[in-house]
């Protein structure tokens, strides 16, 4: 087993783990994974004046946005999705409400290929 088999497999056994909440059952407070198309709210979706992450989440066939905090975990993710028109994710933090959108403070972001 090469070593990109190797890694694919151990991050579906760590993502297998961990429930997948939907985003509406999801507890504030409560650490949540979801999983989506992460892609940049400024250059994808031209909703925010700076670079920030947001996973598309779909549920019951409706695309829901999870913005990210710009956090170091988010930072760090961030160049992977902004300019190459976004990538499957599995994304675990805490969720809340801020001006009606759903924030993700995310402590691990991890690709789901």
């Amino acid at each position: 087993m090469n070593m990109k088999m190797m890694r694919l497999a151990s991050i579906i056994s760590v993502l297998a783990l961990f429930p997948v909440a939907k985003l509406s059952a999801a507890d504030p407070g409560k650490e949540t994974t979801i999983t989506g198309n992460a892609v940049c709210a400024k250059c994808a979706l031209n909703e925010t004046k700076e670079c920030q992450n947001v996973v598309q989440v779909v549920e019951n066939g409706k695309t829901n946005n999870v913005y990210l905090e710009q956090n170091d975990v988010s930072k760090k993710f961030h160049d992977d999705i902004c300019t190459s028109g976004g990538e499957k994710v599995a994304a675990t933090g805490t969720v809340t409400k801020k001006d009606g959108k759903a924030v993700m403070t995310a402590s691990r972001i991890e690709p789901m290929k």
